[in-house]
């Protein structure tokens, strides 16, 4: 192995052995039938997620580009 190259850590600490026994010990638990309508409910969910989180973004940006006008008030103009 080069000094330079970094080898990237597995996925979540995981290795491919572990994530393939979770994922037949999620099939025996769920059922062949009942994994894509889990599936389906996860990705739904991410893509909540993702949305409401661009949408809290844009309000960020939107708040920090606009800038608060001072607006002198009708009493401080009169002396």
């Amino acid at each position: 192995m080069n000094e330079n190259s970094v080898e990237e850590p597995p996925m979540f600490g995981l290795g491919g052995q572990e994530l393939i026994l979770i994922l037949l010990i999620i099939l025996l638990l769920f059922g062949a039938k009942k994994l894509p309508e889990l599936a389906r409910g996860l990705g739904k969910g991410i893509k909540e997620f993702k949305k409401s989180q661009n949408e809290i973004e844009e309000e960020f940006k939107s708040a920090g580009e606009e800038t608060p006008k001072k607006e002198k008030s009708p009493s401080s103009t009169q002396s």
